[in-house]
């Protein structure tokens, strides 16, 4: 399971994983989007997670928020990408005009945009995940808990997980 903010790697980082292991991968934004960034029901969105988490295996993108301890008590690693703002800020304009066209991350009409509300989303993403965080950590402590802040880190977990 990866999550972090919005520019922070993840989905990169997710579509490499898939590639070599061959893992069933799930961008959570294709789930939660319908077409042309409609929002799916929530109640349809946290039943597809279900069935997604109730598979045997699989690598699962994205940050919903209110589903994540369904998400947490599942997986058997989750890696945090915890990069500094700037730099997040920073991929996010850059996708914009240099997206990878094999990462299928978003629904069908989904173009790559930049609204207010995903920088804010951004900005104010570690203090709203660091409670719930703490406590799934202490409460699943059999679940490997990796976080990313830099691109040291970074190399060093594709070192390890990508040979």
């Amino acid at each position: 399971m990866l999550f972090g903010r919005p520019g922070s790697g993840k989905s990169t980082f997710a579509f490499k994983l898939h590639k070599m292991t061959k893992i069933p991968l799930h961008h959570l934004d294709k789930h939660f989007y319908e077409a042309n960034w409609i929002e799916r029901n929530y109640e349809e969105f946290l039943a597809l997670q279900k069935k997604i988490v109730d598979q045997e295996s699989w690598i699962i993108d994205g940050n919903s928020l209110k589903s994540l301890e369904m998400r947490y008590s599942r997986a058997q690693m989750t890696i945090y990408f915890n990069f500094p703002l700037r730099q997040c800020y920073w991929r996010v304009f850059k996708r914009l005009f240099d997206k990878n066209p094999q990462i299928d991350d978003r629904a069908e009409g989904c173009r790559e945009t930049i609204k207010i509300r995903l920088l804010q989303y951004g900005w104010h993403f570690p203090k709203r995940i660091a409670p719930s965080l703490e406590v799934l950590r202490k409460t699943y402590p059999r679940v490997t808990f990796i976080e990313v802040k830099s691109q040291k880190d970074l190399k060093m977990l594709e070192k390890e997980f990508l040979k």
